[in-house]
């Protein structure tokens, strides 16, 4: 005879095992867990390291029970012991109460003098206060520490008695003494700037622009596929150059022969010769678009990036492609030459920017502090150093490791062009169409500024998506979504006490990374 198996369901059995399981433990139901010995010695071994390292080293003195220096120096009196040397002591700087309610007694009314023993040993110990230090710059005497440790008055209350402790070096953790809080060191006075001419011409947006080594003209290239150079000092259009066959994306002027280089968003590379205005020669290599460019300063040798994530060196008269840089993981959005090591720095949409060995083609660092694409460089043409622009901020960084500065926060856009000039004077202009100025050194913003956009076109054309000084460093000249190009001057009227600076030394907020 065959027993019937009682089926159940799922639901059941997941029941019942929740009820054995809760059966089982409930009787310890929101009881602390014991404590494990072992544990808890090495969770206050790490503590003490943690909070404490400052004071472990301090001496162990002759007071009560063989306490550190600084246990008991809150103003709580101890007992003598009996075959403790009273020289040794050192006790409260003055009696009070203990606490909150507590009368004075004849006990903690003894007020014993520390001894010179007792005073070096304090001195040793002790780390300096800043105040100290920031007054006198020179060791503390015998007779200060003395001064400190006993001169106190018995009818200061117990807060003054706290302030002098920690005036006087105190044996409180060195970090829980207040620091003087860094301020910002004053700004340069800059001259505001203006704009000084609206220059139409373009067809779309204006997206490079550079100036000509003679400072006589300038190029810009756009969206409407054509390069168009114009006269610095009139804003005259001299000639348009047609050849691309989508929008033009870089431009660069040689220092060292009449070409004139351009790239796009059909992948071109191309050099015109000025003196024909021709092109006479391409650089084929990339897989997509090429968003800039850029000439090395003392050597043939030309720079592109691109939206295949890499950059390429080129060797301008025989075309060859000497060096493909790759490493980046998206777009390489702006690409800068110097002559000094690292001689290639490029600003990606990875959100990195990398520093490139020239010779070998290879990475010698890899800046990582931003988080969001950078998409802009500047290279101080006087100093060693570099910005990048990106939509969480603006960081200043040293050649040739890449070591950080600081931090320029406050333009809130996405930052598509920087350039600076010689004076210190840093422009960061952004999707939204404003343009923000910036003392390079203490990297206070002076002046903001947000052009209207050119009549007829909507208030959303207003990004920048290019800027450049030209070689007087007179004028700012900026290429706009609106279709033009915008012409800034120092606005020479302008004094320190006509525009004073509006600088409060305040904390300076500057994050790390």
């Amino acid at each position: 005879m065959t027993e019937d198996v009682q089926k159940h369901s799922v639901h059941t059995l997941v029941f019942r095992s929740l009820k054995r399981t809760h059966d089982m433990f409930v009787a310890d139901h929101a009881k602390p867990v014991s404590l494990d010995e072992t544990s808890h010695k090495v969770k206050m071994a790490a503590k003490l390291r943690a909070d404490y390292s400052a004071v472990l080293h301090m001496p162990v003195l002759k007071e009560g029970k063989d306490r550190p220096l600084g246990s008991n120096m809150h103003g709580n009196q101890t007992s003598l012991q009996p075959g403790d040397d009273p020289e040794y002591l050192i006790t409260g700087t003055h009696a009070y109460p203990s606490g909150p309610g507590v009368a004075l007694t004849a006990d903690t009314q003894i007020h014993r003098n520390p001894s010179e023993g007792g005073v070096h040993a304090m001195a040793l110990a002790l780390p300096p206060s800043q105040a100290r230090l920031d007054a006198s710059r020179t060791a503390a005497s015998v007779g200060d520490i003395h001064r400190h440790a006993v001169g106190a008055e018995r009818s200061h209350a117990p807060h003054s008695h706290a302030m002098s402790l920690l005036e006087g070096g105190g044996t409180k953790n060195s970090s829980l003494i207040a620091r003087k809080a860094p301020t910002m060191p004053k700004p340069q006075w800059h001259a505001p700037w203006k704009l000084f001419r609206v220059i139409s011409g373009h067809l779309g947006w204006v997206r490079s622009i550079a100036v000509e080594p003679g400072n006589q003209w300038f190029v810009t290239g756009a969206g409407d596929r054509t390069i168009k150079i114009w006269d610095l000092a009139s804003g005259k259009l001299k000639l348009s150059l047609t050849g691309h066959i989508s929008t033009v994306r870089g431009v660069a002027v040689s220092t060292r022969s009449p070409y004139l280089f351009s790239c796009g968003e059909d992948k071109q590379v191309k050099c015109w010769d000025l003196e024909y205005n021709k092109v006479i020669r391409h650089y084929h290599g990339h897989l997509s678009a090429v968003y800039d460019l850029d000439l090395h300063p003392t050597i043939d040798v030309l720079v592109t990036c691109s939206r295949d994530a890499t950059a390429r060196v080129w060797d301008i008269r025989s075309k060859a492609n000497v060096h493909t840089l790759s490493g980046h993981t998206n777009t390489v959005a702006t690409v800068r030459c110097q002559a000094a090591e690292p001689q290639i720095i490029t600003g990606s949409h990875d959100s990195t920017i990398r520093l490139w060995d020239l010779i070998a083609g290879k990475t010698r660092a890899t800046l990582t502090n931003h988080k969001k694409s950078v998409r802009a460089l500047a290279l101080h043409p006087r100093q060693y150093t570099l910005a990048s622009g990106s939509a969480d901020n603006i960081k200043q960084w040293t050649f040739p490791d890449g070591n950080f500065i600081q931090n320029l926060s406050g333009h809130n856009a996405i930052i598509n062009a920087m350039a600076v000039n010689s004076d210190g004077v840093l422009v960061s202009g952004a999707d939204n169409g404003t343009i923000h100025l910036w003392d390079w050194r203490t990297g206070y913003n002076f002046q903001r500024i947000h052009a209207a956009v050119q009549p007829g076109s909507l208030d959303s054309e207003s990004g920048i998506f290019a800027c450049m000084f030209d070689h007087s460093e007179s004028r700012l000249i900026t290429a706009e979504a609106d279709k033009t190009i915008k012409v800034y001057k120092e606005d020479d009227t302008a004094t320190e006490e006509s525009h004073p600076i509006n600088w409060k030394p305040e904390i300076l907020k500057r994050k790390r990374f």
